[in-house]
């Protein structure tokens, strides 16, 4: 019986590299001190709102200074999302 024929198979060859584009980073170092910042800010809009009995910081607002305060918060948790 005549042997088959051996089919040989091409050699892989990778298809051609691309050039590797660079991801610019910019430099977040501003992110946590603006972040600790707005969180100490609100924290101590509700203390001295508490402490002085409602009188500071904005009596005219009267209890929205604690929303205020929360305000500064939900900030600096939203500057949060920019550190890397």
């Amino acid at each position: 019986m005549p042997k088959s024929r051996i089919r040989k198979k091409a050699d892989y060859t990778p298809p051609p590299s691309k050039q590797a584009t660079s991801i610019k980073l910019t430099n977040r170092a501003w992110v946590a001190p603006v972040m600790l910042a707005l969180f100490l800010i609100g924290l101590a809009w509700i203390v001295v709102f508490y402490v002085t009995n409602s009188s500071l910081p904005i009596e005219s607002l009267g209890n929205w200074n604690i929303v205020v305060g929360f305000g500064f918060i939900a900030a600096g948790f939203g500057v949060s999302t920019q550190w890397k």
